[in-house]
């Protein structure tokens, strides 16, 4: 039975081949490449700065966790270091968009479980950050705000009155949903003990982010490598040990309030000072470093020889090692948890398309 390419409740292109036996799946191929965009080989024939604009387009959900991880790996060549509060800046813009990108998730959840009226109430809280980043950076979507040896604006108190206000309406939704999502019989029928993924197969398999972590993993690269100004915050790692569909949105959910934990640390301690510094030249050099991108850890190696554009740029997306469990937890799944289970996985295939054939 095919589930996709194009399919309700997919947003984007990706073939599940289900084996099914009447109501139960028994065994899933997932097949990729619908969508290639040849953005690495794009970037070896672009200028730095023309790549970072790349960068922001692999996926438009994680935007900010591309720029910024690309030009970490740039800096690291270069050996330039970033100015305090262009760190400071660029963590407020990361959480705001793990909020955003988290919410957006959970909104989609509730569609999935055919619970439109949560999915419009998320989503209006969701409403309320892409409000928050457009007055931040200009911009709804790819912000465009980090640039190599910092950022391109500063934030003063009136957007940072702003992005508490948007903080605190966030956090008050929150709370209200928060017995829905942990209570209701819908949600509840439609997520726990759907789509289990032991700690075992979560570790075997290389998932990565609140898939990782919905298992019983304490593995955060904010925590576990911290970069930028990380190690200079306070929150906690969101672990859960029942590994289903249900573990993995409250991941997400719990995450969200830390996230907002973190933006008023970063109003509160951001220091004054310059935003951006200039970067030359890059150097002949190659580096590799990682961010904790809403969906899990994201690469980015960066390989140059001097020349005015780079040799070669390889990304790894969180999507690419959690798609790869979808077959695991599609075994034994009743095929209307199908679109549950595999929404629980929030696959970004755009960002992660390989031509790949992953089977159970």
């Amino acid at each position: 039975m095919p589930f996709g390419p194009y399919h309700l409740a997919l947003e984007e292109p990706v073939l599940i081949k289900l084996y099914v036996e009447g109501e139960r799946v028994v065994g899933a191929d997932v097949r990729m490449g619908y969508v290639h965009r040849g953005i690495e080989y794009l970037m070896e024939r672009k200028p730095y700065d023309e790549c970072l604009r790349l960068a922001e387009r692999v996926c438009a959900i994680c935007t900010q966790a591309h720029s910024q991880c690309f030009a970490q790996t740039v800096e690291e060549i270069a050996g330039v270091r970033v100015p305090e509060r262009a760190d400071y800046i660029r963590v407020l813009i990361a959480e705001l968009n793990r909020v955003e990108s988290h919410l957006l998730l959970l909104g989609l959840a509730a569609h999935l479980m055919g619970f439109d009226t949560l999915f419009m109430h998320i989503w209006a809280l969701r409403e309320r950050v892409m409000q928050a980043l457009e007055e931040l950076t200009g911009n709804r979507v790819q912000y465009a705000i980090t640039r190599l040896g910092g950022v391109r604006r500063d934030v003063n108190e009136k957007l940072a009155r702003a992005v508490r206000n948007a903080a605190s309406e966030v956090r008050k939704g929150l709370e209200r949903f928060s017995k829905v999502l942990e209570g209701d019989a819908t949600v509840l029928a439609r997520t726990r003990g759907v789509g289990t993924l032991s700690k075992e197969d979560a570790v075997r398999l290389g998932v990565v982010g609140p898939v990782l972590r919905a298992s019983g993993v304490e593995w955060d690269v904010r925590r576990s490598d911290p970069y930028s100004v990380y190690d200079e915050l306070e929150f906690d790692v969101v672990v859960r040990d029942e590994g289903d569909a249900w573990a993995r949105f409250m991941v997400r959910y719990q995450e969200t309030l830390e996230s907002l934990r973190i933006i008023e640390q970063v109003l509160d301690r951001m220091p004054p000072g310059e935003i951006y510094v200039e970067v030359g030249a890059v150097p002949r050099g190659e580096a590799t470093t990682r961010v904790e991108a809403p969906r899990g850890e994201l690469l980015y190696y960066v390989k140059s020889t001097g020349a005015p554009t780079p040799y070669r740029v390889r990304i790894r997306t969180p999507t690419i090692p959690n798609i790869g469990a979808a077959p695991v937890l599609l075994e034994e799944a009743r095929v209307a948890d199908v679109p549950v289970i595999v929404g629980s996985l929030d696959p970004c295939i755009s960002c992660a398309n390989r031509v790949i054939k992953l089977k159970r």
